[in-house]
């Protein structure tokens, strides 16, 4: 007798369904942000002379994001703030009390410094700060103990990072880019089963919507890489992150491309099939060649994709031959598809202007797929990174030279 288990009282399924997404930032974020607000608190408690200091568990919630780049640079723009707002506190308890009037000026003092102070998206922290502190009788001690609770936060949250390394978000980026290439790979194949026969016009235009929807696709893969590419910044897991980011960065570029191109694609046979309404949108010979020249498209951005996400040398370089053969055999197909057409329009030169489009889409998408475009765009951005890196920090590269100087190293090439 098979034993029956009410679903509300089966409490393994969130339990598998937290282990299934362990990796996930939502979740290591949560978990990463309480263990060091509680820290911090602990801390305080000791250091601070308020019986709750609650200040400090509430900058490290503030400071430990997903990434330790994120990390770093929301621990100094929170320190900032607090520290500026205190001091205009100061400031002003120095010469006048607190009435509705001085509570309006310094808001409107601390709103105006915080932009000219680099502290981001903490301006209304410094307003914030300025409040709270000028709002209390013993204002001097009450103002460094809350500058001191926010060092104790905004310190165990960056150490916290340090020390335990958040993971390093490439893998989760990689699976967008491949979602997203999926995606685009399907509705290629779509696009080459429907070019063969008539097209209803209001198939079309779905197809057309579909292709616009990658759109916003694109818009979550970005934000998925921007953390990624965060997560690779000061991290010590990483060996190699400014390459990383470029091959991830360059390949999404590619896609975005690829993908405003098939959108156009879409349009043009959304027109043709508005002008077809009661035939086939292609004679049979050229529907089942431009059927192939989907089909070959869309594996070969799916080997892009593959291409730009792994991590072993081996899968990358099956990953790279299979989209050089795809690239090869779509261009061949589409020759074929050319000369069909070319026979078609002079014998029925009926929208002729959407056939050489349509052709000059495919063009697109092949060339933006191509293996030396690739390689060209990779050494293109590295050099450019390069150069703003110097740019950045002439002082910091003057040193390495003299350094090398010193040693007598070879400099490396650039």
């Amino acid at each position: 007798m098979r034993e029956f288990t009410h679903p509300l009282l089966d409490f393994t399924h969130p339990l598998r369904d937290f282990a299934r997404r362990r990796r996930e930032p939502a979740v290591v974020q949560t978990l990463r942000s309480t263990a060091a607000a509680v820290i911090s608190y602990v801390v305080a408690l000791r250091l601070s002379s308020e019986p709750a200091p609650l200040t400090a568990p509430l900058t490290a919630l503030l400071v430990v994001q997903v990434t330790l780049y994120t990390t770093l640079v929301t621990a100094v723009r929170r320190v900032n703030s607090v520290v500026v707002g205190v001091l205009l506190a100061v400031g002003f308890s120095a010469l006048v009390g607190l009435t509705w009037w001085s509570l309006g000026l310094i808001i409107l003092a601390a709103l105006v410094v915080g932009r000219f102070v680099k502290v981001g998206e903490f301006v209304p922290e410094v307003a914030i700060s300025a409040m709270l502190v000028l709002g209390v009788t013993r204002v001097s001690a009450t103002a460094w103990d809350r500058v001191l609770e926010t060092l104790i936060g905004a310190g165990v949250g960056m150490l916290f990072n340090v020390l335990l390394a958040p993971p390093v978000w490439v893998e989760s980026a990689g699976g967008a880019i491949e979602e997203l290439a999926a995606r685009m790979r399907r509705l290629l194949m779509d696009l080459g089963d429907e070019v063969g026969g008539h097209t209803p016009v209001a198939r079309a235009a779905a197809r057309l919507h579909e292709a616009r929807r990658l759109d916003h696709d694109i818009v979550q893969v970005d934000v998925s890489l921007r953390q990624a590419e965060d997560s690779l910044r000061f991290n010590p897991r990483v060996k190699e992150g400014l390459l990383s980011r470029v091959v991830l960065r360059t390949g999404l570029d590619t896609l975005e491309i690829s993908a405003v191109v098939l959108r156009v694609v879409c349009r043009s046979l959304t027109d043709l099939a508005k002008e077809r309404t009661e035939e086939h949108l292609f004679e049979p010979d050229i529907g089942l060649a431009l059927r192939d020249v989907f089909a070959h498209m869309a594996r070969a951005v799916e080997s892009f994709a593959v291409l730009i996400t792994t991590q072993v040398s081996t899968n990358a370089e099956q990953a790279e031959e299979r989209l050089a053969q795809e690239l090869t055999a779509g261009r061949a197909s589409r020759d074929r598809v050319a000369d069909l057409l070319l026979a078609q329009v002079q014998r029925h030169p009926r929208q002729w202007q959407l056939h050489g489009a349509l052709l000059a889409e495919v063009d697109r998408i092949l060339n933006e797929l191509d293996v030396e475009k690739r390689s060209q765009r990779l050494v293109e951005e590295l050099d450019r990174q390069s150069r703003e890196q110097r740019q950045r920090f002439p002082d910091l590269r003057r040193m390495r030279i003299r350094v090398r100087q010193v040693m007598r190293l070879p400099e490396p090439e650039e």
